[in-house]
């Protein structure tokens, strides 16, 4: 394999070539013809021409005209045998972008099939973005959007960017850097998806020459220097299971297989190993003729050296996500070396190779096992880019949930019915729920593992049983996003929240803005009758809208009635009821200690069940019977502080952002709050402070111990209470305890 070196001065300038050669030259036509008719290459030759002239006095930072690299990656699939109508879009793939040609005369020229094509690989140009990150994002999803369509959007773009890399010495550092990480955090990965090894392998390669070229070229040494010394052992080997198979009457072919420099890399750092450690393990690949043999080769091998326990993986049985099949099994060889040996047959090795594309390339059937296997779990993960894209808030969110999407290290567990379901390393039943059906994912409480019952953060493990409880009223958890790795868990827990948000949002700020306008003598229904006008000059589409800004905190509620207020006094033709200075008519909702009058007589009312738009400060910790106020925070709704925080000085130069608060009578949640316990060293204080707090049934959050010196210590405890009368009786209890010096609650 031919790999760049990225620290290379860029090429020479080719001699300039007469468009016409350019086709004849690139070795196109002689690759086109072991497979395609005259007809079809005549075709491809017409959009040749179209593309050349489109391109004409483009030209690449290396100075070639700009049709090469086209060709070139027309080249790169003609060596998958795709067909002519992708050979044709991969030579078109960049008209719409660079030229003022559009998509419609592509169509009329060379059919829709290849201008969707094209269409699909070209970028968005027609529209600004704030970042390069936010349009890369975008073009990326349009990308497997259209490649949902259809495979070879994604395959041409491989192509293109296989292409890409190989020739990236002309472009400037900062953007060789930039697109060698985009390609081994994206590009790389959906090829290993799409089952492509060959092209993936030189994809991480060319990636890892570019991002990390010292560590390349100190890495591509040492493998030089160390081959040498292999030789002699790798033929020994291979000989020695050659013979060994030849006389079981199995057909066969042994090889020695390399780790390629980026597998070696990525191995020594995730697994802290040394270059030694890695290069000591010796690779063989056995291709035989049918499934039958794979199993019959596999005795073969375990028979002549002993199999390394826990080291065997049948991808035969369960292939891998991108369709993948192999048995892999590691030995203790000769002079105790560690083998690791790969059985397949010889159609196994095609799709391994090329993956989605062997459709193409071995004209395989519909009824051939691995390649059926390989499109219907592409057309899956296809599938689930779709629901991906439902679920994602924006073009980031979804190219972030891809990008989780694109490792997965498999683990494969069975549902109660027995079937299997496949999941990434580190999946948890939360992740197993979700995979299942959204809808269980949405209701699950609880899950039995093995038939017993475990946490819903528990990492999954190969083999075990998995069964999802659920109840009808449940909803998701945010905590779930502390533990869940799949894409579509995360996916639809953050969707579901979002939208759980707004409607939480929604109607707070309808409160607050009910509790605004009862200060002007206005209702709602004054508001709806001129919501028009309000609307406009708020730039809101909706009622809703305003009230989802009003309850996050990015719209003052007081701000909104006084301009209602004005709207009406316009209207009657009279001044508007209150003062326009902004002060003042704040005055009326803020408490006494801010300069204002008390509070009108109906405050907003807290009841702790509010979701995610009221939030209870963690510097002074506000529990039912404290004295509250609310202090509105953009993009956070309502803060509830106590009256007497220490932090509410902070606050006080913002008194347009306060509102009055107070408690509901009939509240039955639990509220954390923190006391600090000064107790006397001796064993087992902790443990009999707990059990006193445990005795009045309630819950620890959290615990810290202080040592002040030998004799005294401080325990801070956060517990969960109904209300100031709960805690003061927990707080009477512990101080009984002979050990408990005194008690306090803390207070920011």
């Amino acid at each position: 394999m031919s790999i760049p070196d990225p620290a290379a001065h860029p090429p020479s300038l080719p001699v300039p070539l007469r468009a016409g050669d350019l086709f004849a030259r690139s070795g196109l036509p002689e690759v086109l013809a072991e497979y395609l008719g005259e007809d079809e290459i005549a075709r491809v030759r017409q959009a040749y021409e179209f593309g050349a002239e489109a391109h004409k006095g483009q030209r690449r930072l290396s100075g070639e005209p700009y049709i090469t690299h086209p060709l070139a990656v027309a080249k790169i699939l003609a060596g998958m045998h795709m067909n002519a109508e992708c050979i044709q879009a991969a030579i078109l793939h960049d008209v719409i972008e660079d030229t003022p040609i559009p998509k419609e005369e592509i169509a009329a020229r060379f059919g829709h099939e290849v201008a969707d094509l094209v269409d699909g690989v070209s970028k968005l140009t027609q529209i600004r973005f704030e970042s390069h990150m936010e349009e890369q994002a975008e073009n990326f999803r349009k990308m497997l959007l259209a490649t949902v369509q259809d495979i070879r959007v994604i395959i041409i773009k491989l192509a293109d960017r296989l292409h890409n890399m190989r020739t990236l010495g002309s472009m400037p550092p900062h953007k060789r850097r930039r697109i060698a990480r985009e390609t081994l955090e994206i590009y790389a990965p959906i090829a290993n998806r799409l089952g492509m090894n060959t092209l993936r392998v030189e994809l991480e390669d060319l990636g890892f020459a570019v991002s990390h070229p010292m560590r390349y070229r100190v890495l591509a040494a040492a493998v030089k220097k160390a081959r040498g010394n292999r030789k002699e052992v790798v033929a020994r080997i291979r000989e020695a299971i050659a013979q060994r198979l030849e006389q079981e009457g199995l057909q066969a072919r042994v090889q020695g297989r390399e780790k390629h420099l980026y597998s070696i890399y990525e191995k020594m750092r995730s697994k802290r190993l040394s270059f030694s450690e890695v290069f000591d393990v010796y690779a063989f690949r056995i291709i035989v003729d049918s499934v039958d043999a794979c199993y019959r080769a596999l005795g073969v091998v375990h028979n002549l050296y002993k199999p390394v326990p826990g080291k065997f993986k049948d991808y035969i049985a369960i292939p891998k996500a991108n369709g993948y099949q192999s048995l892999h099994t590691v030995l203790f060889g000769p002079y105790s070396l560690p083998i690791e040996v790969q059985i397949r047959s010889e159609d196994m090795e095609k799709v391994a190779e090329v993956g989605v594309a062997a459709h193409w390339l071995y004209k395989l059937g519909d009824s051939d096992y691995a390649h059926s296997k390989t499109q219907k779990r592409i057309r899956e993960w296809m599938r689930g880019l779709l629901e991906l894209q439902k679920n994602a808030g924006n073009s980031l969110d979804f190219l972030e949930n891809v990008k989780i999407d694109l490792f997965p290290d498999e683990v494969y567990v069975f549902t109660p019915k027995g079937q299997i379901m496949e999941l990434p390393r580190g999946a948890t039943a939360v992740d197993f729920a979700y995979a299942v059906h959204t809808d269980v994912g949405n209701t699950c409480v609880a899950a039995k593992i093995d038939r017993q019952l475990a946490p819903l953060s528990s990492p999954l493990q190969n083999g075990q049983s998995v069964e999802i409880i659920t109840a009808p009223g449940a909803r998701p958890n945010p905590s779930w996003l502390n533990f869940v790795v799949t894409a579509k868990a995360r996916a639809t827990i953050r969707n579901y929240l979002k939208n759980l948000k707004r409607e939480e949002s929604i109607a707070l700020g309808q409160r607050l803005l009910e509790q605004a306008l009862r200060g002007y003598a206005l209702t709602l229904a004054d508001l709806e009758a001129r919501s028009a006008s309000l609307l406009a000059e708020f730039n809101t589409r909706s009622l809703d809208d305003l009230f989802e800004d009003i309850g996050l905190g990015n719209r003052l509620a007081p701000l909104v009635a006084r301009r209602l207020e004005e709207l009406i006094a316009g209207e009657r033709g009279r001044h508007p009821r209150r003062p326009r200075a902004i002060r003042e008519v704040f005055s009326r909702y803020m408490p006494a200690w801010l300069g204002g009058s008390r509070p009108s007589p109906r405050p907003l009312a807290i009841k702790g069940t509010e979701g995610m738009v009221v939030t209870f400060a963690k510097c002074c910790h506000p529990i039912p019977g404290d004295p509250i106020q609310g202090f509105v925070s953009a993009g956070r709704g309502i803060v509830i502080h106590t009256e007497s925080c220490k932090n509410i000085k902070e606050f006080r130069k913002h008194p347009e952002k306060w509102v009055s608060v107070q408690w509901e009578s009939d509240i039955e949640e639990d509220f954390p709050v923190e006391i600090r316990v000064y107790v006397v060293n001796q064993r087992g204080v902790l443990a009999t402070v707990a059990a006193a707090i445990s005795e009045m049934d309630i819950n620890i959050d959290n615990v810290v111990i202080e040592e002040h010196d030998s004799k005294y210590s401080t325990i801070d405890f956060t517990v969960a209470v109904r209300d100031r009368v709960h805690l003061a009786r927990l707080m009477r209890h512990i101080r009984n305890i002979d050990m408990v010096v005194r008690i306090s609650r803390k207070k920011g």
